[in-house]
């Protein structure tokens, strides 16, 4: 199933996890996924340094049927969603800081 374009996602009301007011990046993880440990250490560093933006990680396991409508296919895949939840930025593998950070700019020029 395809990805839903620009699809809108309510953290707090569809999981119980924080939104941030800039921005969020949601991270879709497996447990036994190497690569997901590094982008967890990348994209908290971001969040943590970035005023209004929250980092939240999402065991795609626990939450298959969410990851086939938003046609996640791999872990780690990372959505940024805007202060609305709306996804604007999607990508799959690791990003380095200046990739995550890229992306915070990519919201802020909408």
């Amino acid at each position: 199933m395809p990805a839903e374009p620009a699809a809108r996602l309510d953290l707090a009301r569809d999981l119980g996890l924080p939104t941030g007011t800039r921005a969020t990046f949601v991270q879709f993880s497996s447990t036994f996924c190497a690569p997901c440990r590094t982008t967890r250490r990348v994209l908290e560093r971001v969040a943590t340094t970035s005023e209004g933006v929250v980092h939240v990680e999402v065991d795609i396991a626990d939450h298959l049927a969410l990851g086939e409508r938003l046609g996640i296919t791999a872990t780690p895949t990372v959505l940024v969603l805007d202060a609305e939840g709306v996804d604007r930025v999607r990508a799959a593998g690791v990003p380095t800081l200046a990739q995550a950070r890229a992306a915070l700019a990519a919201l802020s020029g909408r």
